[in-house]
């Protein structure tokens, strides 16, 4: 992207947006909140098996907690419990 007005946002939206177009994918998670702060999400895989589905949620986790941590001053420990109060608090719908 070449215009100078494009943010590191835009960029990041844009390659996730292409990046789910792969034909590769085995597991998806795109979480938003938009500007009300009212969340969504949209988590999908293509097992049902339990283990599998446990070592996937681990890696998704892992990955989201791993780059948070790195743009934050917060240890990945520090962000994992936030989001474990987090979690207890949301009223998520399937």
């Amino acid at each position: 992207m070449s215009d100078s007005s494009t943010t590191e946002f835009d960029e990041v939206r844009e390659q996730a947006i292409e990046a789910l177009e792969r034909d590769d994918l085995r597991s998806v998670y795109v979480g938003i909140l938009d500007a009300s702060e009212e969340n969504e999400f949209f988590f999908g895989n293509e097992t049902e098996d339990p283990h599998a589905l446990q070592r996937t949620a681990a890696t998704q986790l892992g990955m989201l907690c791993r780059v948070l941590a790195d743009q934050s001053d917060l240890t990945v420990e520090q962000v994992a419990n936030l989001a474990a109060e987090r979690a207890n608090e949301l009223g998520v719908q399937r």
